[in-house]
């Protein structure tokens, strides 16, 4: 009796203590918000396509929004003409900003099929897309008259309880009820009336526990079912992940995604392989300048060095040296010159004497005119030999271009051949790579940075010579970045002689599943993407080779698969 007793008190004492009928939500859930939970509504929708364009048409609020994409890309069409023949007559839709068309259509709001011919046009061209769309009835009609009797009598309880709630009974009366409550139901179970005793603590759960939901539920779907149907509930569709494993995602989704596709074809690829490489200069397009003798460096008339990244031009003169003069060939020089001045005074005379005796005719004409000539001989070389303590060698640029490396200080000592300057044009460079594969020759290839940019190289030459094993390829860089410059290291990808026949997609068509296998998105219709398990090679720097897995014909996703991958 007593063990009775205690347990039949203890439910209804628990009943009561529930908080006069709210439910309590363990920590992390609320499980009010799981009853307001709208599961996700597709507007009515219908779709049309041709060879060339697909439109999709969406009914929603009384307003009919059309997408109209290329079928092969699927990029926007925004600059099409599009009419409509609708169950209430012809319409023309109207372009919106975010490149989609507007039609309103009052009708599409009425359950039932109907019947949508659009007549578009796209500049010269036309096409005619037949649409049916199919808009159900509102399912808050279902909900009124499968639970109205039950939304009545839930209501009931939830007007008791809500009675109890703002009478704020003290703890003592709802012990004492719970208290009487388990007396009653004591003295049924000792009596044998288990039925009773059941009922009496369902009567409780249920006026106690489950009328403040269910009650609550049932009003708010008296009250508003009237004026909001659920199909209304949602602004916009969602994109979200079928359990077939296909991902519906709607036009507007698409647009914000940017979803591109391109249709596969198989073809004779060739094969990349990458070298490495560095920039040099053009060997016509750069030169070095240097000193043929040894002396000391001086500045031009501008008593400056050009710098570092100075342009200059052709012949533009960049520095002076000046060859150094030993003490021993001063006192060579010192007797040649008084040599040369000995010879000069002699001569002098003779061509004074010569000169007298010309006109009388003791000395003939030519022997005037060769004196006269060898005094010019010896003052040519005296003058010679006084001008070459101060004769300096002018260091000038070979070619037009800036300077690339600058070895010039005033009073620096030269040696012969030593480059002072190196002049580079930076908008003719090539880049050398190294092969150890027989490559295409004569073939154009393209080059990657460390920054991934991508430039494109124009095949050059190859030498006949190993170098390491490897032959050198010179490849002239086409429309250069101000910023490259000679010695960089950079990835050539020149093409091999090895071809397949196969698809090739950009390497931003291939995302890896949820199981590491490599995927590719097809474009089955219009708002839905089935993925695709493929097995793929590297075909170059921006491209794979689709091995198996896909066939040609098929729309790939080639932009946006990353971010189509993470639809849930």
């Amino acid at each position: 009796m007593r063990s009775w007793f205690a347990a039949a008190f203890g439910a209804v004492a628990l009943v009561l203590h529930l908080g006069g009928g709210t439910v309590r939500s363990h920590d992390g859930h609320n499980h009010g918000d799981e009853a307001n939970a709208v599961p996700a509504v597709t507007a009515p929708r219908g779709t049309s396509s041709t060879d060339a364009l697909e439109l999709v048409a969406v009914a929603r609020g009384g307003v009919l929004t059309i997408f109209l994409d290329h079928r092969d890309t699927n990029e926007p069409v925004s600059d099409a003409v599009i009419q409509a023949e609708t169950p209430e007559g012809a319409a023309t839709a109207v372009p919106m900003p975010d490149g989609s068309y507007r039609l309103d259509a009052r009708w599409s709001e009425r359950p039932g099929e109907h019947e949508v011919l659009f007549n578009v046009a796209v500049g010269a061209a036309s096409d005619i897309f037949p649409v049916t769309l199919v808009v159900a009835p509102p399912p808050a009609q279902e909900i009124r008259t499968g639970f109205a009797a039950w939304s009545a009598g839930l209501a009931v309880a939830h007007d008791f309880r809500q009675h109890i709630r703002q009478a704020d009974p003290m703890p003592l009366l709802i012990g004492g009820g719970g208290f009487m409550l388990g007396i009653a139901v004591t003295l049924l179970l000792r009596a044998r009336r288990f039925v009773p005793a059941v009922a009496i603590l369902m009567l409780a759960v249920i006026l106690l526990f489950g009328s403040p939901v269910l009650a609550q539920d049932g009003r708010n779907q008296r009250d508003a079912a009237p004026s909001t149907p659920m199909a209304a509930v949602g602004t916009q569709d969602l994109a979200r992940r079928l359990p077939s494993g296909s991902v519906f995602v709607p036009k507007p989704t698409q647009r914000v995604l940017t979803v591109r596709t391109v249709v596969t074809t198989s073809d004779i690829l060739s094969r990349s392989t990458e070298l490495p490489g560095r920039i040099i200069p053009d060997p016509n397009g750069s030169g070095v300048v240097q000193s043929s003798v040894g002396g000391r460096i001086s500045p031009p008339s501008s008593g400056l060095f050009p710098r570092l990244g100075t342009r200059v031009t052709k012949g533009e003169v960049l520095a002076y040296v000046t060859p150094p003069v030993q003490a021993v060939d001063m006192s060579d020089m010192r007797q040649r010159q008084g040599e040369l001045d000995q010879q000069i005074a002699i001569v002098e005379r003779r061509v004074e004497r010569y000169k007298k005796l010309a006109p009388g005719g003791a000395v003939s004409q030519v022997q005037l005119d060769e004196a006269q000539a060898e005094l010019k001989g010896l003052s040519d070389r005296r003058a010679a030999l006084d001008g070459i303590r101060l004769q300096s060698e002018a260091l000038t640029a070979p070619v037009s271009g800036v300077v690339a490396e600058a070895n010039a200080v005033a009073g620096q000592m030269a040696s012969p051949g030593a480059m002072v300057f190196q002049i580079v044009d930076p908008s003719r460079l090539w880049v050398e790579a190294l092969s150890f594969d027989a490559l295409a020759s004569t073939q154009d290839a393209t080059a990657r940075m460390a920054d991934g940019r991508m430039l494109t190289l124009k095949y050059q030459g190859a030498g006949l010579a190993d170098r390491s094993q490897a032959v050198p390829m010179h490849f002239a860089v086409q429309g250069a970045p101000p910023e490259l410059r000679t010695g960089q290291f950079i990835t050539v990808l020149a093409v091999t002689n090895a071809q397949e026949k196969g698809l090739a997609l950009p390497r931003a068509s291939v995302v890896r599943g949820s199981n590491g296998q490599n995927i590719i998105y097809e474009h089955t219709k219009p708002e839905f993407f089935e993925p695709r398990e493929v097995q793929v090679e590297s075909l170059d720097a921006g491209r794979v080779l689709v091995v198996s897995g896909a066939g040609p014909g098929k729309r790939i996703v080639t932009q946006g698969a990353e971010l189509l991958n993470q639809v849930r």
